[in-house]
């Protein structure tokens, strides 16, 4: 759906001449129109990405590493707050 928006506002339209062309292909509201909200915030998280592919990469290397040593970090707690075990 995101290739279909960037592509369609690179040809000038607006999300909200676009949305209602889009279906959603998983979940509950499969099959329905997302929200011109849904849409905006997809294209925000896109931006995101595409401003630090630095620090997605790095996210996804640590993340692969700590699969790989099968690690699991502890859960952090709350400063003064008592731990259990």
């Amino acid at each position: 759906m995101l290739h279909t928006v960037l592509r369609r506002r690179a040809n000038g339209e607006s999300v909200e001449q676009i949305q209602p062309d889009l279906i959603i292909p998983t979940g509950k509201r499969k099959g329905r129109n997302p929200s011109v909200a849904s849409v905006y915030r997809a294209l925000a998280e896109h931006a995101k990405r595409e401003g630090y592919p630095e620090a997605v990469e790095q996210a996804h290397a640590d993340f692969a590493a700590l699969q790989a040593a099968s690690v699991v970090p502890e859960p952090r707690t709350a400063a003064g707050a008592p731990t259990t075990g």
